[in-house]
């Protein structure tokens, strides 16, 4: 498709395109911040999906993003777990944010990605467990497609958090995300049922 064309589907106010409307009535979980759950197609993360995150760098608040869902998993009483963290959590933020740690497991950094791998794809296919996060840079497509199928096996959330694009990721939901002076501005590269990649700068309470 030409770019001419492009701009005319998506800038036209009277013309509608299907995969879209495989997206209406499909509500996702609120994110907690709504200049984010604006941009998504689901107008929240997507539920029992891989959601594939893409940072320059760890560490530069992008859990914040995510304090919402682990509040309302450990709330759920469902195990959330850690895989290769690349630091040690700080439970007394956790807490702080309303985050029940006694729901936290974590899985050490020096794991191979090999039993990395097996261990998020087991924990997804577990319907006790409510979210998976994953630190690692390993993961081919192929995986990845895996993944995603036993996120929605288990109905459970994954996060993997990526230091690289991964060209056509099978994940319902791939995010570019960097620091800015105003907060963390997120790029949506790809997402299910949706052709218009949308762009926010999310400010952080704490930022």
């Amino acid at each position: 498709m030409n770019s001419q064309l492009q701009h005319l589907l998506h800038n036209n106010p009277h013309i509608w395109l299907g995969d879209e409307a495989q997206s209406e009535g499909v509500t996702g979980l609120p994110t907690g911040y709504p200049s984010l759950d604006a941009i998504l197609p689901e107008r929240g993360w997507p539920e029992n999906a891989l959601i594939d995150m893409i940072t320059p760098q760890w560490g530069f608040g992008e859990l914040q993003l995510l304090l919402p869902l682990m509040r309302t998993v450990t709330q759920q009483k469902r195990w959330m777990l850690w895989i290769a963290p690349p630091y040690i959590p700080y439970a007394p933020a956790l807490a702080d944010a309303g985050v029940d740690i006694n729901y936290l497991i974590t899985v050490d950094s020096k794991t191979s990605c090999k039993d990395a791998m097996w261990t998020m794809e087991k924990a997804l296919q577990s319907e006790s467990c409510g979210l998976v996060m994953a630190w690692l840079n390993c993961l081919p497509n192929g995986v990845v497609r895996r993944l995603q199928l036993a996120a929605d096996t288990g109905q459970t959330s994954g996060i993997l958090f990526r230091n690289h694009d991964a060209k056509h990721s099978p994940a319902a939901l791939q995010l570019r995300l960097k620091h800015t002076s105003q907060g963390i501005h997120a790029h949506v590269i790809k997402a299910r049922g949706a052709n218009r990649y949308r762009s926010a700068t999310i400010s952080l309470p704490f930022h």
